[in-house]
């Protein structure tokens, strides 16, 4: 390979890097922290804030509006200045069409011009809508880049981790007791283990808790990660219960009564609880709960909110299997469940003496569907239709047979970490990779001279690549990690004493700048590349049968000897023959009393 061809590959490794670290970048370094905090809260959280502040912003510009209309903002609320003009045109399109005269653009965007731009009924509505946007757009760009980032382990930003097992064994044993014929049991555990995980996903992020990582280990083993502040108790009661869902009747009359209030009062209708402030809105035999659909990211998004009795109407217990299938009339998904033998008949009593109502299945305190009971439901065969799309039917399916497995969970082990402690660990972390790298890069320099000022650019370039891998696969980085890593640095000055001994080498047979350096690469080569291949083999291993700390330790490691490899036969060979042939270089510097 000429110098040439390694100095584009060099270049194009370096800015494939750098779109890799960027987000990471982006996070940790041009990311408000409050920003941050509100970015690691759940879209449910995000949305509540996003339309409290756009009321908020709204009655600001009211205000600012009436005590002085030729007020110009200034320049964050630029959004709200191009909006303004978008508004303005289409108005004028509208006037032209009505053979009218539009009325001029102003020439300066006061807050009188812009609050005028906007138009009709729902005036404030779509002013609210154009600042919750802006707002909304700002968060979920954050929080995109934290999901491009390197992730900070518990042991760096401290939280709390739990092992669970599930007790599929006994949850089959119950399943086949009730009379259930099983047919392939390897793939109902399966089942099983898939709907426990979205249950537990789904209560413990409905909390708001900051990002948790839930992942299944091994075939009947869940790993539960919190970062941040969380309350041990209330952990283990969301992991010790079940997945809450039960069938309600819809109140239609409490439905519209409070929606009517809500619009009036959106900022002041729930406490930070998510409590009604006014309990007298609703009677006192109902609740208000938000009725939730799947949105793109396949998190649960609330739509709008139902009023429902609190009388529970038929409990999820009953609910023996669910399946998706399509209306034979209309092709239209919908979804069919069976119920018990006691289930069929307080359904079959409940849906007769209801006829023409709605009723909610709720789950977990979150209403997912709410069909109008066409007729008494004997035999206990149950369809739910209403004009779902597949997504909505599979959605509703699996809240159905979560409720149905009730799978026995036990916590294992569970560890805290405290935010101080994260902290300290990430000072001592870094201090020791920096000072150990140091150390290194002064030796090589003392040692080598000109040769180790290569072997510091390459230390550089391989940290700089490290990070870069970690960002682009969304790794975590842990205490044992930046172990790797330690370890990392010793392994790549390896390479480097290896090549510069093999050039002295050539040097002390009499051989010339160009022809040493370039035996020196050739005879060195396979010896770093036999002590890195068993490396990485090792580390390979590692990362796949290991857990935990180790694994983190095996895939950091596994990283550095890749970019290491790289930088010392690629980078350094590169900066040699720059300084041979552009810079005509004609001795060596790589050690005392070597020419």
């Amino acid at each position: 390979m000429n110098k040439r061809s390694r100095f584009i590959i060099v270049l194009v490794v370096l800015a494939v890097c750098f779109a890799f670290l960027w987000p990471s970048i982006s996070w940790y370094a041009r990311t408000p922290k409050d920003q941050q905090s509100l970015a690691l809260g759940s879209l449910e959280k995000i949305k509540d804030y996003t339309v409290v502040k756009a009321k908020e912003e709204v009655d600001v510009l009211i205000a600012k509006a009436k005590a002085n209309p030729n007020e110009v903002l200034d320049s964050s609320y630029d959004y709200l200045v191009k909006a303004a003009k978008k508004n303005y045109k289409e108005n004028a399109k509208a006037y032209k069409a009505a053979g009218l005269e539009a009325p001029k653009v102003p020439e300066v965007m006061s807050v009188g011009a812009i609050l005028d731009s906007f138009t009709g009924n729902n005036a404030q509505g779509d002013l609210s809508a154009v600042i919750e946007g802006k707002y909304r757009d700002e968060i979920l760009a954050a929080k995109k880049r934290y999901n491009s980032s390197v992730k900070l382990g518990l042991d760096l930003s401290g939280g709390m981790n739990v092992i669970v097992r599930a007790n599929l064994d006994e949850a089959l044993a119950a399943k086949k007791a009730e009379g259930n014929d099983i047919a392939d049991e390897a793939q109902w555990k399966k089942d099983a283990m898939a709907q426990t995980i979205e249950t537990l996903t789904g209560s413990i992020d409905k909390f708001g808790l900051t990002s948790p990582v839930i992942r299944q280990q091994g075939e009947d083993r869940i790993y539960i990660e919190i970062p941040g502040a969380a309350d041990r108790e209330a952990i283990n009661s969301i992991i010790m219960g079940k997945g809450i869902l039960n069938f309600r009747l819809v109140d239609e009359n409490a439905t519209s009564a409070f929606n009517a209030y809500y619009a009036q009062n959106p900022a002041n209708t729930f406490n930070s609880d998510g409590k009604l402030i006014n309990p007298s809105v609703i009677p006192d035999d109902c609740e208000v709960m938000g009725y939730y659909v799947k949105d793109d990211y396949g998190l649960d998004e609330r739509t709008g909110f139902i009023a429902v009795k609190k009388e529970i109407a038929l409990d999820g217990e009953h609910v023996k299997s669910a399946i998706v299938s399509a209306d034979q009339t209309t092709n239209q998904p919908e979804v069919n469940f069976v119920l018990d033998s006691e289930g069929a008949v307080i359904f079959g009593e409940f849906t007769g003496a209801h006829v023409g109502e709605r009723l909610a299945i709720v789950s977990d305190n979150k209403v997912k569907s709410a069909a109008t009971i066409r007729q008494a439901i004997n035999g206990g065969q149950v369809s739910l239709s209403g004009g779902f799309s597949v997504e909505e039917a599979q959605n509703i399916q699996k809240v159905l047979q979560t409720a149905s497995l009730s799978v026995p969970l036990e916590v294992e082990s569970q560890q805290v970490v405290g935010a101080s402690l994260g902290e300290q660990a990430i000072h001592q972390g870094l201090n020791a990779l920096l000072w150990g790298l140091a150390a290194v890069l002064v030796f090589m320099i003392l040692y080598y001279m000109g040769a180790g000022f290569n072997a510091v650019v390459a230390q550089i370039l391989n940290m700089y690549i490290m990070f870069s891998v970690l960002s682009a696969f969304n790794l975590t980085l842990t205490l044992s990690s930046i172990a790797g890593m330690i370890l990392t640095v010793g392994m790549s000055v390896d390479a480097n004493v290896i090549i510069f001994e093999r050039i002295k080498e050539e040097l002390k047979n009499g051989k010339s700048r160009a022809a040493a350096v370039a035996a020196g690469f050739d005879n060195a080569f396979w010896a770093i590349m036999d002590s890195n291949i068993t490396t990485f083999i090792a580390a390979a291993f590692l990362s796949k049968l290991g857990t935990g700390s180790i694994q983190g330790f095996a895939v950091s490691l596994a990283i550095g000897v890749c970019s290491s490899v790289f930088t010392a036969l690629v980078v350094s060979r590169l900066m040699f023959d720059f300084n041979t042939e552009v810079m005509s270089r004609k001795t060596v510097s790589i050690g005392w009393g070597v020419k």
